[in-house]
């Protein structure tokens, strides 16, 4: 279900990026089919989403390296609130490398994220067979319900509303496969073929663990998966030594996520910025002369997701609620592209690039279920789930309402400012704009790299 959902989102996001190949490209694909102010707010809420993401990937640290060692728990037993503040400890260092990868340049970025990338790819082969070599039960495992949502309002339905969580948590982000436009060859073509590359690996690599680690963990009811999960399944399964092995290419799967969720946040930030769309613009549109690359947006983003970090240090659910709160913010600026793209295919305004990617016929239809899609799931994470936002007591009804409270401050807080403030001041600037001085779009000329 996910999957198709996101793909309806994805096909609209290939005949953006075949007509529009540019830096930030949820932010100027908003602009361009909805307007500045729209364009504005979509980039605000994906910037400060990948902020956000930042956080949560970094917290994935904790899941992974004390299952190989309890040498990496510095902090307390790994339980309760010394989880959570040596998930911080953990998240900060990966944080702190990311942030210093993307600041001594593109190449060097490259060079990690190519190499990680096939590590990540032959692991995930090797452990979807390893672990079809342990299977101790069929595939009907998958349409066992074990009795969930008995005795719940919307029965089973209910709990598969929040399984389809964990699919929302993984199935995103494939946005940024355009994100570098302006720094590759031919982005036309290549990026509409990167960004469904992106999914259809995602769904169909991540489905296949799923339904391995499902037929192979010895134990269903195991109270350890429901906290450690995959980690859980493979040191079971696998023992020791093949396990840990697995799980340090799980940690190399993580940092090169991290690295590319930073990367796409940097792209973003320089593409507002460029149009003097944020506070310091001049100063964050700055290309290094020696790095080749925006540093300065590198070091503040890295330190907000810090920051986000350390003030949840006492969080015990801090996994769930800002892995939550960063997705839908995700859907959210996805949908400040899709709405604004389905009202000018009805207003028959949009015209794809010619001899590139198209959707022709079915773009309405695409584009209508991708606008349904993303609203439907935009609530279904937003939902307050006790079991999302507020798993241990004390109960408190503004930690279940938080996703509604935190996203409300951030984009009325943050449109609030623009409209007052940053919105007077709009326009590319006169460093982006002497590059290219044909181009009178905003937003449209300069390069994060010469």
């Amino acid at each position: 279900m996910v999957f198709f959902g996101q793909l309806m989102v994805a096909l609209c996001f290939c005949e953006l990026a075949a007509r529009y190949p540019v830096a930030g490209s949820v932010y100027n694909w908003a602009k361009k089919l909805g307007g500045p102010h729209i364009g504005w707010l979509g980039g605000w809420m994906m910037l400060t989403a990948t902020m956000v993401s930042l956080s949560a990937v970094a917290l994935a640290y904790q899941v992974t390296l004390p299952q190989i060692s309890s040498w990496f728990q510095f902090i307390g037993d790994g339980t309760g609130k010394s989880a959570a503040e040596n998930a911080v400890l953990l998240g900060t260092v990966l944080i702190a490398f990311t942030t210093l990868v993307n600041a001594f340049g593109v190449k060097l970025m490259a060079r990690i994220n190519s190499a990680g990338v096939a590590i990540e790819l032959v692991a995930a082969i090797v452990l979807i067979l390893l672990l079809a070599a342990h299977v101790t039960r069929g595939p009907d495992v998958v349409t066992d319900t074990f009795g969930l949502g008995a005795g719940e309002n919307l029965g089973y339905f209910g709990a598969f509303l929040t399984a389809s969580l964990a699919s929302a948590y993984v199935m995103y982000g494939f946005d940024t496969a355009s994100s570098l436009g302006e720094e590759s060859k031919d982005p036309g073509r290549n990026a509409p073929r990167a960004i469904l590359r992106a999914l259809v690996a995602s769904f169909l690599i991540g489905g296949l663990i799923l339904l391995f680690a499902l037929m192979s963990v010895p134990d269903l009811q195991a109270e350890q998966l429901k906290v450690d999960g995959l980690q859980y399944v493979v040191l079971s399964t696998l023992g020791s030594t093949v396990g840990q092995i697995v799980l340090w290419c799980v940690v190399i799967a993580i940092t090169v996520c991290e690295l590319a969720v930073h990367t796409a946040g940097i792209r973003l930030a320089f593409a507002m910025a460029r149009d003097n769309n944020l506070p310091a613009a001049s100063l964050l549109a700055k290309v290094s002369p020696r790095f080749q690359t925006p540093v300065l947006p590198a070091v503040i983003i890295g330190l907000v997701a810090i920051g986000i970090l350390v003030i949840n240090v006492n969080q015990p659910q801090i996994f769930s609620v800002i892995t939550s709160i960063a997705i839908i913010m995700i859907y959210l600026a996805y949908l400040a592209v899709t709405l604004p793209m389905l009202i000018q295919r009805l207003r028959g305004n949009w015209t794809p690039a010619k001899g590139k990617f198209s959707l022709g016929k079915f773009g309405i239809p695409v584009n209508l279920l991708a606008v349904l899609w993303g609203i439907a799931m935009s609530l279904n994470l937003a939902w307050p789930r006790a079991a999302v936002y507020n798993a241990t007591g004390p109960q408190h009804w503004y930690l279940r309402w938080g996703a509604f409270l935190f996203i409300g401050v951030v984009a009325l807080g943050g449109f609030a400012y623009y409209w007052f403030v940053q919105r007077k001041k709009t326009g590319v600037l006169a460093m982006h704009a002497a590059v290219h001085p044909d181009r009178g779009t905003s937003g449209d000329a300069g390069n994060p790299t010469p």
